[in-house]
Order: structure tokens, then sequence, then C-alpha cells
């Protein structure tokens, strides 16, 4: 190991598809990184017979270091010295892991190599019964044994520490956002919301995230169907693709929400669509930090959503936002139908919301705050 200079950090990520938060927090982050501190490599194990993988594609991996690793299947052995040659070539102090697979392979990482072991816990989102009864429970004793953990909300902080890990071990970083990059431009909105087929007279609601379980998109399609009969000037779009988009395209019908509800899909950049949107609406069940929230933010579309997860640490309720309980199609009801008949309060509110990602949730200082612990991992400091 090196004793001077920058810290060498490898970050290592196993994704299937587009991919979500995550990806946006690991290469962003890359980009951002001050040369003078950390010299980051990116590392992504990819699935040869994932035919949808598009991190390749993404424009925040513009200007990053980042290497792909192939393999034929879930648990091919040949990655195993094709990472150990990495973290050798590239003289790397940290490997930094982001999900399961990955936490695994940095512990295994340490002890073989003596690369120091970091991991930033994003979460346990999936819904299969493998991840929930087999692949989750393991992984919450394999973080009880790194020496230093990164949450992304207070919650998942203490679940780490309920799991065997070290209070000390874990600090809680919120994920940020680069506010120059979501910036909203007012001249925009008319164009973009004909574009999507609104009028003047339409008041649009919008919904971003995977199309999955804990999302809970289809308390949301209830919820705003109830307040289309109350608004029927309100319309909905859902932009984001997953595994329940055929059952939401159903419930659609089955509330008699056609063409008041767009369903966009997988939409690749987000900030031309929150032109359209007058109000934000999360609806999830569970969360880490949501990085579809701090967009919101940072584009000041007035936020409406659930305490799931770090929500709640991002958008204080009646300062930078509404918060309402999980599960609770009632609540979200009237906090939506609060947003939108008092106007003046609501866009106060997303001026505050902005100004917080201008300053303490601005993704240079979750940059320079995960640098600090880049450095003291790696004895540094």
């Amino acid at each position: 190991m090196r004793k001077h200079g920058p810290v060498r950090v490898l970050e290592l990520r196993s994704v299937r598809g587009t991919g979500g938060g995550p990806e946006k927090t690991i290469l962003r982050g890359a980009t951002m990184a001050d040369p003078d501190r950390s010299q980051v490599t990116v590392c992504y194990l990819r699935d040869e017979r994932d035919n949808c993988f598009s991190v390749t594609d993404r424009p925040e991996r513009v200007g990053v270091d980042y290497i792909e690793i192939r393999e034929r299947h879930s648990f091919d052995p040949s990655v195993w010295p094709k990472l150990r040659q990495l973290v050798d070539q590239r003289e790397i102090d940290i490997v930094h892991a982001h999900d399961y697979k990955t936490n695994l392979l940095t512990l295994l990482l340490g002890k073989a190599t003596g690369v120091k072991p970091l991991s930033t816990v994003h979460g346990w989102t999936g819904h299969s019964f493998k991840e929930r009864m087999c692949y989750y429970p393991a992984d919450k004793r394999i973080l009880a044994q790194f020496p230093r953990l990164i949450a992304v909300s207070s919650e998942i902080g203490g679940e780490l520490i309920r799991h065997g890990a070290k209070p000390a071990a874990v600090t809680t970083v919120l994920n940020g956002i680069d506010h120059q990059q979501f910036v909203r431009d007012r001249s925009r909105e008319a164009e973009i919301r004909r574009s999507l087929g609104f009028n003047p007279s339409h008041v649009v609601l919008g919904a971003v995230g995977r199309t999955e379980p804990q999302k809970r998109f289809d308390i949301l399609l209830e919820s705003f169907a109830r307040l289309h009969r109350r608004r029927p000037e309100t319309r909905l779009v859902i932009a984001g693709d997953g595994s329940s988009r055929a059952a939401l395209d159903e419930h659609v019908r089955t509330l008699q929400l056609d063409g008041v509800v767009t369903m966009l899909g997988h939409v690749a950049d987000i900030v031309p669509v929150h032109h359209a949107f007058d109000l934000f609406v999360q609806s999830s069940e569970y969360e880490g930090t949501p990085n579809a929230v701090l967009e919101a933010m940072a584009m000041e579309t007035p936020v409406v959503a659930t305490d799931a997860g770090g929500t709640a640490e991002l958008v204080c309720h009646n300062v930078h936002g509404r918060i309402v309980p999980v599960q609770n199609g009632d609540r979200l009801f009237h906090a939506i139908d609060a947003a939108l008949a008092d106007p003046a309060r609501t866009r106060m509110m997303a001026g505050r919301a902005r100004a917080r990602v201008e300053g303490e949730l601005s993704f240079t200082a979750r940059v320079r705050r995960v640098e600090d612990i880049y450095e003291e991992v790696a004895g540094h400091a």
C-alpha cells in the first residue's frame, strides 16, 4: 500500500438493466472527485446474458475511468482473478462496494489482498423470495464485518447496527445532487407540456421511479383517481419501467384513468420532463435516500412524498414539501389536494427545497464528505 498521494478507490457494482439511483451516485461522484484527494476507478460486473444493460450509455459516465468485467452467469468464478488483477494493477487502496454481491467480493478482496473494504449501503429494495429470504439476510451479516460503512439514511444505519455492525463503523451520508445539472428553465415549460399532450388548463402531477412493488404506484393511482374526480383538470405522469409495469397499466384501465394517466416508461434524461410537472409525488413504502426526490427539489417541482427511508431527512415537512406516512392513500390524497389548494405556499416550499440542495444537499458536499471517509479508512487523515 502507498502511504502518500491521493487515495486510489475502486467503486465496485453489479446491476442489471438500466440500474437506478446508485448509478447516479457512483458515476457522478467519480466525475466530481478531487484528483488531489482521490483517484476513482468505476468497475461494473456485467452479466453477458443481460441485453438491457445500459450503464455504458449513461451521460454521467463521461470522463469516468470506467471498466466492465464480463461474467457468463451470476456466479462466474472467472470474475475473481480479474478483480484481483485490477486491484494490483491500479494499486487500489479501498474497494468501495454498493450491493450484496459486491459486498461479498469486496470483503473477500480485503482478506486476500489487504485492500480496505468499504460499502455504501443503499438499502434492500428487492422483493423476490431469494432476496428477502436469502441474499439480504446474508448481506447484513457480511456488512457487519466491514470496518466502515456508509448508510444513505439514518433508517438504514440503524438496520445495520441492529444486525451487528459496530455503531462507530457506520456513518450516515445522505445522497446529494448536482444542482447545476438540474435547473428549471421556465421558458421551456409550455413547449414541453404541449409535447406531452397537455394544455395550459391541465394540472400535471409527476412521479419518477422504477415500476417495482415498493414504489407503491398502485396507491398513487388510487389516490389520483379520487383526486381527478374532485379536480378533473388534473393529469398524472409516471416515468419509469420495471416488473410491475403491466400490472400498473391494467390498474389504470380498471380505475378508468385512460387518457388522464401517462406511463412514459424509462426516461434517460428526466430534466425536460420535470418542466411539465406542477407537482411531484412519491408514494414509496421503502427507499434509501431517493434521488427522484432530490431531483424534484433541485428542479423546484413542489414535493409531496411518503416518509419512506431517508425522504423525511431530505424534505422537512411543511418546510420543503409535504410528508405523509407510507401506505396511506387517504393521507396522500389530502396532501396532494392541500398542495394544489394553496399554490403560493407550495411554491414557497419548492424555493426552500431548491436552496437546500444548493447547500447541504449538494453533490459537491456529499463527495467531499465521502473523500473524508476515504482518507480516514486509508489512513491518510
